[in-house]
């Protein structure tokens, strides 16, 4: 969540190295959500507001299926002429079943049926706005990201927020998962860990899908320690904040209530770190749709004892280099991987810090080469573009949002 914003306006005219970011809690005024993901503002910022939003829970209950699962990938390339060349092998993954989906590898030639798009990574950062004076762009900060990143791939410079000001984490982290913080038996407006209360039944969010679909999905989340989150990380521990792991909040991932000990849930997440991470790289180990989050101190958002100086919202300068020194080792192993199977890497930050538009970046083997895209996307278009290339249905609380097929070369967006 944001800090105060008038405080760190004057705080910033001081210093580079004060500015918002960092510590949670409950946000302000109500947050019009509204399908298509646009950034809405919607009145003050009154202390304990509720935020609304989003649209209705959509279509159908999709549920089960079958998920792919076991093996390794065994050097497929992507259709439609992906780095590595030849052609796709299709036909989607297969293996083991579950109700909540095996989080195994993919097998064989490419993933998802010959999608131009085989494997899709997220890394989710935080609170920073894209350019302006505290942006992460041009900031002498992060020399990879604007100077390796930036220079050899595509960005956005009008990714909005999906709510107003002082609204905290997660409830954007449960956009990227759901299209929405609104649910029918679950309204997300803090930053509490999943409780039967602060949980969903909804299925119509991402994993669920992506099984549904027979694609595999994982959570890498820094920080995870069994003895203290779960194996299913439903509880905070260290740098490890399990509101920033939308996952953990669906019922049918996590369970009814939430445990530590979900089988299901504990099988599709693993504890990251860049070295393990770089190893399942390397034997293929590697699901369709993986989803990482570095921890408080890595992911640009601060806490009181990081090592590298990001010890709260107000250290920007130090959180954004922290972020960066982080991204500069985790990313180029994504990026061999790509080269050869491909896919891509989608680097998105939860929300801004004093304005209304956050980075994003596009990394990938058929993304546009040092490409800045000025159309309109949000989270909810991060969702639609994931149902997109995996071929899932499109989320009716995100039909009305444009896609990502901007940040790619033609012909390589479905």
């Amino acid at each position: 969540m944001r800090s105060s914003v008038l405080l760190v306006a004057v705080l910033s005219m001081a210093a580079w190295s004060c500015g918002p970011g960092g510590s949670s809690g409950t946000g302000g005024g109500t947050a019009a959500g509204g399908m298509g993901g646009g950034a809405s503002s919607a009145g003050g910022a009154a202390a304990g507001g509720t935020v609304t939003g989003g649209g209705s829970t959509g279509g159908g209950a999709s549920g089960g299926g079958t998920s792919a699962a076991g093996g390794s990938v065994a050097g497929g390339s992507s259709g439609g002429g992906s780095a590595g060349g030849g052609s796709a092998a299709g036909g989607s993954a297969g293996g083991g079943t579950s109700a909540g989906g095996a989080g195994g590898s993919t097998s064989g030639g490419s993933a998802g049926g010959g999608s131009a798009i085989p494997f899709v990574f997220v890394i989710a950062m935080e609170n920073q706005d894209g350019a302006g004076l505290l942006g992460v762009y041009g900031s002498s900060s992060a020399p990879y990201i604007n100077n390796t990143l930036r220079r050899q791939y595509a960005y956005a410079t009008n990714y909005q927020d999906v709510f107003n000001l002082l609204v905290p984490s997660e409830p954007h982290y449960l956009w990227l998962e759901g299209g929405t913080n609104v649910y029918a038996d679950a309204t997300f407006s803090t930053d509490d860990d999943p409780s039967p209360a602060n949980s969903t039944t909804d299925v119509q969010h991402l994993a669920t899908k992506l099984a549904a679909a027979g694609k595999t999905w994982r959570s890498y989340q820094e920080g995870l320690d069994p003895s203290t989150t779960g194996a299913c990380p439903v509880t905070s521990s260290g740098f490890y904040a399990a509101k920033h792991d939308p996952f953990v909040f669906f019922q049918d991932v996590a369970g009814n209530p939430p445990s530590q000990t979900n089988a299901s849930c504990a099988s599709h997440h693993r504890a990251y770190t860049h070295q393990s991470f770089a190893a399942d790289l390397a034997a293929g180990d590697v699901a369709q749709y993986t989803f990482i989050t570095p921890d408080l101190c890595n992911l640009m958002h601060g806490a009181t004892g990081c090592s590298n100086g990001c010890t709260s919202g107000l250290t920007i300068s130090a959180c954004i280099s922290g972020g960066d020194t982080w991204l500069a080792a985790a990313v180029p192993p994504i990026v061999t991987f790509l080269q050869s199977h491909g896919g891509v890497l989608f680097i998105v930050w939860d929300e801004p810090a004093l304005s209304t538009t956050t980075p994003f970046i596009a990394i990938g083997p058929h993304v546009k080469h040092g490409y800045g895209s000025s159309v309109m996307v949000s989270h909810s278009s991060f969702v639609k573009s994931v149902e997109r290339i995996f071929g899932l249905p499109i989320n009716s609380r995100v039909q009305s949002a444009n896609d990502f097929a901007d940040y790619f070369e033609p012909g390589f967006f479905p």
